[in-house]
């Protein structure tokens, strides 16, 4: 049993036993949580011509997904809190891998929405206790940068989905796609049912109550850090169903090629980001109370001019450059902010804020932005409904400068 995050702050020791195998573990399922995630993104193409779909149901495909993801959330997150959780680390990764394979036998479009709708019960079981689960074995001084790695496996996996999913996909067709990127999560969720649950018997000593939610709203702290989460998750799962599909209109670009373009710079940028946002989280925290915010609001400022400078580029290397900019400084914000959840939520309702977060996050992110930018695209044009979405950056913006100001008043 380790010890908890309040007592690493007497003892000072900032790893604890067996803490690099299971964020070697964690951060692999991860990556596989984002390829299984967005490989459905990179064969829209293929989908739209074989299944005569519109852009609005294609954006509804990911927008189902987000809908049971986070309503599922906060179910899980109790019932996680209330027991054992690498059983649902577990079990919701070999649910949600099935869900993917099954996702190539599909005949028609309601077969495709009910199985990418059952990835999102796998997905939330998994994402609601992950980040806590993981931090306990850690310092509180060192969790932006493990937030910054664990996160680094949302544009690494997408890039593996966009650029796998598109090369299989262009060469044995989308169903092939699904299959391939469903069946190594099986093998990982059988190992993560193994691990020790790392959680002190005195902090769980408290059964959860549904209730407990109520008082996680009431934290300025904890809603406004949700908020603006929310706002960079509408932008980024936006330009994640849509960039692919971009390069193909504007550009030219093959599904393969496109994949290959928009995957390759993704996952630079985002290791990039990610891995820049929490080390200098780490680094700011020494010296203000404010560093996850301050640094999450520095990059979605950052982010805003670049991303709107890449839909007016007369060529893809120009726009491809911009958007690497772009996109390097929103990533900015993903360790940061999961460390802030974490440091403002108790120790032994963690499952439940993370399921709290990701419902916020995803009910006012991207549970609606592909099916929005798909609307917009269907009545005015794509690049129209792209320049939208990257300008609601802003907000996020502004409500990490909000929970900045709460956490000065907090403290």
């Amino acid at each position: 049993m380790n010890p908890s995050p309040e007592k690493t702050d007497t003892i000072k020791k900032p790893v604890f036993a067996g803490a690099w195998p299971v964020f070697a573990l964690l951060l692999s399922i991860n990556l596989f949580n984002y390829v299984d995630r967005q490989v459905l993104y990179a064969v829209f193409p293929l989908l739209k011509t074989d299944l005569k779909l519109s852009d609005t149901a294609l954006g509804f495909l990911g927008s189902s997904f987000m809908l049971v993801y986070m309503f599922c959330a906060p179910a899980i997150g109790y019932l996680a809190d209330s027991g054992r959780r690498p059983f649902w680390l577990g079990a919701g990764t070999i649910l949600w891998s099935m869900a993917t394979a099954l996702a190539g036998i599909v005949k028609n479009y309601t077969q495709l929405l009910f199985a990418r709708s059952a990835v999102g019960i796998g997905e939330a079981a998994y994402t609601t206790v992950a980040p806590s689960y993981l931090a306990e074995y850690f310092s509180p001084e060192m969790r932006g940068r493990i937030m910054g790695f664990f996160s680094a496996a949302t544009p690494v996996g997408s890039a593996i989905g966009y650029i796998a999913g598109g090369l299989i996909a262009q060469h044995f067709g989308w169903r092939a796609a699904f299959y391939a990127v469903g069946i190594p999560g099986l093998l990982l969720g059988i190992a993560a049912l193994k691990l020790p649950d790392s959680r002190l018997s005195s902090a769980s000593a408290q059964p959860p109550r549904l209730s407990d939610y109520l008082q996680l709203l009431k934290n300025r702290v904890f809603l406004f850090t949700s908020l603006s989460a929310a706002a960079a998750t509408f932008t980024l799962g936006g330009l994640a169903a849509w960039m692919p599909t971009y390069f193909t209109r504007y550009f030219g670009y093959t599904v393969g090629q496109a994949g290959l373009a928009f995957g390759a710079l993704t996952v630079t940028a985002g290791l990039l980001g990610s891995l820049f946002g929490g080390y200098a989280a780490d680094w700011l925290l020494k010296r203000s109370k404010d560093a996850y915010f301050t640094v999450s609001a520095c990059g979605f400022c950052i982010s805003i001019p670049f991303g709107l400078a890449a839909l007016h580029a007369q060529c893809p290397q120009s726009a491809l450059v911009f958007f690497f900019i772009a996109e390097t400084a929103v990533f900015a914000y993903s360790g940061p902010l999961n460390a802030a959840i974490i440091a403002c939520s108790p120790e032994n309702r963690r499952s439940m804020a993370f399921a709290a977060f990701v419902f916020i996050m995803h009910a006012l992110g991207d549970a609606f932005s592909p099916t929005a930018i798909g609307a917009l695209s269907d009545m005015f044009s794509l690049k129209t409904a792209v320049s939208a979405c990257i300008g609601v950056l802003g907000f996020a913006a502004l409500f990490s400068l909000l929970a900045a100001a709460a956490n000065r008043g907090k403290n």
